[in-house]
């Protein structure tokens, strides 16, 4: 799917597809951390299966209102007790699939709102 682009000051997501993600015109296939103040990182697990708490604990440290949690090819929840970090800091977190999670975070970081996606990005599945 492809995104008529928007005029935004956001760092935004303009595609994605099977085994990619393209963020401001640069395709990435690679699971993904996303900030629409222009925070662009890899996210060290290819499958929700790989998930740990420590991936949860990093996204706690990030500056931000909301974090947007795309969670592979369908949506899956984390474990409740991975969140607590992010309970300790008033943060956020909405679960979807990632496909979702990327047109919500578009529409939040054109809102000008501080949102973060974690995306994962399931390659071979």
């Amino acid at each position: 799917m492809k995104f008529q682009p928007d005029r935004s000051d956001a760092q935004t997501i303009h595609g994605y597809g099977p085994g990619w993600i393209g963020v401001d015109g640069e395709k990435h296939t690679h699971s993904l951390i996303v900030g629409s103040g222009g925070l662009l990182q890899p996210w060290n697990c290819s499958r929700f299966e790989e998930l740990t708490p420590a991936h949860f604990e990093h996204l706690a440290t990030l500056e931000t209102e909301l974090i947007i949690f795309g969670s592979g090819n369908r949506n899956r929840f984390p474990n409740p007790a991975w969140l607590q970090p992010l309970m300790a800091r008033r943060l956020g977190l909405e679960t979807m699939d990632t496909a979702a999670a990327c047109r919500t975070y578009n529409i939040l970081a054109g809102e000008g709102r501080n949102v973060v996606a974690a995306l994962i990005l399931e390659t071979g599945t």
